[in-house]
């Protein structure tokens, strides 16, 4: 016991491979510190200073519309009232089909349809709120009138409409619309 009891009195020996006189604990202490360095994230690169804002030019002045102004032009102010403008139109253009007098009792077909007209009176849309779907050719050919009848007197106060009318139409081949129509006999 007596051998012992002098050694942990003493100061521990150096390591003459160190000449800084480190002990081995030391060493891993730095070699831990090294490893935990070595994995640590980078440092984020430096901030780049913002570009300067780019001065963006005001747009151009909205350019002025070359295009021709309409030939037919509607004054109406509501879809009721352009029904007439747009029934005289295709009345006009389509003389020679309208059908004279009263009509008969018996219609060959009766239908309802919507007509969109842009701003400029051209023919957007045609749909049909009540088709005469036993006589698809009819409604066809009422189709192709509505739109061979463009441009449609120009709504300029609407900037557009949509507007119904119904389409009577004789099994001769003449029609008449409802808003311009002569009535019908009974007989």
């Amino acid at each position: 016991m007596r051998d012992i009891e002098p050694a942990l009195h003493t100061a521990p020996q150096r390591d003459p491979r160190d000449p800084a006189g480190r002990s081995a604990w030391a060493w891993l202490g730095l070699a831990t510190a090294g490893l935990l360095a070595s994995c640590a994230a980078p440092a984020p690169p430096p901030a780049l200073p913002a570009p300067p804002l780019a001065v963006v030019p005001a747009p151009p002045p909205p350019a002025v519309s070359t295009l021709p102004a309409p030939d037919l032009i509607s004054q109406a102010g509501s879809p009721l009232e352009y029904r007439k403008d747009g029934a005289r139109h295709i009345y006009q253009r389509n003389s020679t089909r309208i059908y004279k007098g009263q009509l008969p009792p018996l219609m060959h077909a009766v239908g309802v349809l919507q007509v969109e007209v842009d701003g400029r009176g051209n023919v957007r849309n045609v749909n049909w709120m009540r088709a005469p779907s036993h006589v698809p050719d009819v409604m066809r050919e009422i189709e192709r009138t509505v739109r061979d009848a463009a441009p449609f007197p120009a709504p300029v106060r609407m900037g557009g409409v949509t507007y119904t009318d119904i389409w009577l139409w004789d099994k001769s081949g003449n029609f008449q619309l409802d808003t311009l129509t002569e009535g019908q006999r009974s007989k």
